[in-house]
């Protein structure tokens, strides 16, 4: 079989699996924030829907299937449907080059856990992917022809636009230490250094703060949900979607969410780094039990990252506009700027 219909199958086969499993974790972060927001409130949460009710989101998705899509008469009627679509498209576009664990070796091919993980523009793809994905909110505010839905799409641009500056200024401190825009490398290079214990997060603290604050104003979280505000603006950008429609931008919140913790994880917490050598466990490179180790921890890492963003919306109030507007220009981008400002000088005089 020609090489190029191999390429092709694998891609194929890494891309369907990629879409179920980010509709998967969609389900488990609102079974989890369902549960977490209810432990934080006296409550018991869902518990009737399947087992401990873990069947709650696909019911909850059942539900929105089943609704009217009712769309305001005066609304543009096609950037009105095109906005989830192209939310929820960006969300899923980002993983491409995203890994999930090291690599298995099966005789001389070398099978990677992602689709394009080894690409020498990862972290510019991802970045550029994430500035794109402003403008489904934005036209979702702008074709609803409402109000609350115009000032909920501004606020979100605006947002946007004040943290991507920062949090881009905070990957270059990385790209700056590690010499490459590759995903697989910035997590090797953590994994190969100090016994796997080289991670980011240790000699770039000022730069992972910044990424973790950027990261909840880009996913629109609390205590950074200004585009949403419903005591202010009601629903904001998706004040006038029902349905499925609604259901798209709420699967591409949580499809953000999930990036931004799988992101933080490779970036600064060390990918997929064991805590011993795998040596010690008699574990070889390029092995399948390897590559499965090696996901677990990763998904155990990403697992607890989630439950921070959870617990942080349930535990921190809203920011006022002006506050959050402040901490971006005013904080955050001086202190990314010195960030890039000392790592390079580190670079230069270290290595």
């Amino acid at each position: 079989m020609p090489e190029i219909l191999w390429i092709v199958i694998e891609a194929s086969v890494k891309a369907l699996a990629l879409v179920a499993g980010i509709q998967l974790m969609a389900a488990l972060n609102v079974y989890l924030e369902r549960k977490i927001s209810a432990f934080a409130q006296g409550r018991i949460g869902p518990n009737r829907v399947g087992p401990f009710g873990t069947l709650q989101p696909f019911a909850d998705v059942f539900k929105l299937f089943m609704k009217e899509d009712i769309v305001p008469k005066n609304a543009d009627k096609f950037f009105h449907a095109l906005a989830p679509v192209l939310s929820l498209s960006i969300a899923i576009a980002v993983w491409a080059v995203i890994p999930f664990s090291s690599y298995i070796q099966i005789g001389d091919r070398i099978i990677y856990l992602g689709i394009a993980p080894d690409i020498n523009i990862g972290l510019l793809y991802i970045l550029a992917m994430t500035s794109v994905g402003v403008y489904g909110i934005t036209l979702a505010g702008w074709s609803s022809n409402n109000k609350y839905s115009l000032l909920g799409g501004l606020r979100s641009a605006a947002q946007m636009i004040s943290y991507e500056l920062s949090m881009g200024l905070a990957l270059v401190g990385v790209v700056l230490i590690t010499g490459s825009l590759a995903m697989n490398d910035i997590v090797n290079d953590q994994v190969n250094n100090w016994g796997g214990w080289r991670w980011n997060i240790f000699i770039q603290p000022v730069g992972f703060i910044i990424f973790l604050i950027a990261s909840f104003a880009e996913t629109n979280r609390a205590p950074f949900d200004l585009p949403e505000a419903e005591p202010e603006l009601v629903g904001g950008f998706n004040t006038e979607y029902s349905g499925m429609k609604f259901g798209m931008f709420f699967l591409a919140e949580y499809a953000n969410m999930t990036t931004s913790a799988v992101l933080i994880v490779l970036i600064y917490l060390g990918g997929w780094a064991l805590p011993v050598p795998p040596e010690t466990l008699g574990l070889e490179q390029g092995s399948i039990l390897l590559a499965a180790a090696h996901f677990g921890v990763f998904f155990a890492k990403v697992l607890l990252l989630l439950f921070f963003f959870i617990w942080v919306r349930w535990s921190i109030p809203r920011f006022r506009y002006d506050q959050l507007m402040n901490l971006g220009w005013k904080v955050l981008l001086p202190l990314a700027l010195l960030n890039v400002l000392v790592t390079a000088l580190g670079v230069i005089f270290l290595k």
